[in-house]
């Protein structure tokens, strides 16, 4: 095995290059998103495109307690202007999309807390495997007070239901691991991260028996069932709204505070 980085973003090759492992290495942050780390991806997957030896993505978090938080909020107290927000979501966007459409399977292995970005990144896969103590979900209405831009919101509707959806973020619901199975979001439950690795080879050694042909026509049928075709200025005036608003600012405050938000004082 080859290390392409040992930064926050670490990126290796196994089975003669046919097999990438992707791992976020933030666990002291929970593995939250960094720029940084949404550039490398965006590098990655530039250079997966026209891969011809990869068959298959693993992404992974680093640690035991997080597959990955969301962004790094940090991040976002220095955006003055719900404009600058939206460019950032469009970037996300963007990047999360060029990985639906990679022509390897790709697979989240997940171990912990898969929240906010990191549930966009697990739903925007092919497949997902998880722990027991996993949780799903997007509790962005009692955390920052923003909102989902319209691709990733159809896309968790297309791997969780509508109902679940609205759960997760009308109710700011985490969803168990073993819920989401239920509902077919998920290949497979394992007690543990031994397990969840091991499931996980089984599922690689198979995947690479495959006609690979099919694999890749298969994915991209799926791609023009599911792709996004809703008015994007549309939907960025309505996230400009949000990230603009007063009740945005507050959940940023309040979380590099460490505090709850009062989003009823701040009215947007």
């Amino acid at each position: 095995m080859t290390a392409a980085s040992v930064d926050e973003l670490v990126v290796s090759r196994q089975c003669q290059g046919a097999v990438v492992e992707v791992t976020f290495n933030r666990p002291h942050r929970h593995n939250a998103f960094t720029s940084v780390m949404y550039d490398g991806l965006r590098d990655l997957f530039s250079a997966l495109t026209d891969d011809q030896d990869a068959h298959v993505v693993v992404f992974r978090g680093a640690g035991a307690v997080a597959f990955a938080a969301g962004n790094d909020i940090a991040e976002f107290a220095t955006m003055t202007e719900g404009s600058q927000a939206v460019a950032y979501e469009s970037r996300i966007r963007a990047l999360l999309m060029d990985l639906g459409r990679l022509p390897q399977v790709s697979v989240a292995a997940i171990d912990g807390l898969c929240v906010g970005g990191g549930l966009a990144v697990a739903t925007y896969c092919d497949l997902r495997l998880a722990t027991s103590s996993s949780r799903f979900g997007y509790p962005i209405a009692r955390t920052l007070g923003n909102a989902l831009s319209r691709p990733l919101l159809e896309r968790c509707v297309h791997v969780f239901g509508e109902s679940m959806t609205r759960q997760m973020l009308l109710a700011s619901r985490l969803i168990d691991a073993h819920r989401a199975f239920e509902l077919g979001a998920l290949l497979a439950v394992t007690d543990c991260r031994t397990a969840l690795d091991r499931e996980v080879e089984t599922l690689v050694t198979g995947l690479l028996q495959a006609a690979p042909a099919t694999l890749r026509t298969t994915k991209e049928q799926l791609a023009q069932i599911t792709a996004y075709a809703g008015d994007v200025d549309h939907d960025e005036h309505l996230l400009e709204r949000v990230y603009g608003g007063p009740a945005f600012r507050e959940g940023v405050r309040a979380f590099l505070a460490k505090e709850r938000p009062d989003f009823r004082q701040a009215t947007s």
